[in-house]
């Protein structure tokens, strides 16, 4: 499939990717029974999964989207550049951060440090992805749907300079080989 100007070849079907959704919303729910977390949303990416995952929730919650900016082209630059958009209370809040992918780790590291600094009650994280190399940043990573390697993915969310968000499937970038 072409995107844009490069090629990408099916990667995840959106079967396996709805039945990672379910698992993680089951893993929360019980988790987080007779308590009200704040969920916070990352946008661009996480919009697909955020709103599939919200619809399984079945707990009291409050939903309060943010924006954070770190990615260039294909790569992630590492550097938190921008958060806009917590409007919530987060002292003494139970908070779930939920993001698409945790790629180099920095951005999430940087992210995770500026909410602590607010005082929540308790911080975890859900991002349906992660790659290898994020494991290099000491974070403890509660709910991860998908261990990857360092491919590049697009689709449910995901994308390469703006284009595949609206794709249901995940594909990777195909290797010249």
């Amino acid at each position: 499939m072409k995107l844009h100007d490069l090629e990408f070849e099916l990667y995840l079907k959106s079967d396996k990717i709805q039945e990672k959704v379910i698992e993680l919303a089951k893993r929360i729910n019980k988790d987080y029974r007779n308590i009200s977390p704040l969920f916070v949303p990352i946008l661009n990416g996480s919009f697909m999964f955020a709103g599939d995952l919200l619809k399984l929730i079945k707990l009291e919650c409050l939903v309060s989207f943010i924006k954070v900016s770190s990615y260039s082209e294909l790569e992630s630059s590492g550097n938190l550049k921008q958060l806009i958009g917590v409007n919530e209370k987060i002292f003494g809040r139970d908070v779930i951060i939920i993001e698409d992918i945790i790629d180099s780790g920095k951005t999430m590291t940087e992210l995770l440090e500026k909410f602590l600094e607010l005082g929540p009650n308790s911080l975890e994280v859900v991002s349906l992805f992660r790659k290898e190399k994020a494991k290099q940043y000491d974070m403890n990573i509660k709910y991860i749907g998908f261990e990857i390697p360092n491919d590049f993915i697009v689709g449910y969310g995901l994308d390469y300079n703006g284009y595949g968000r609206n794709l249901k499937d995940i594909y990777k970038l195909k290797s010249d080989e």
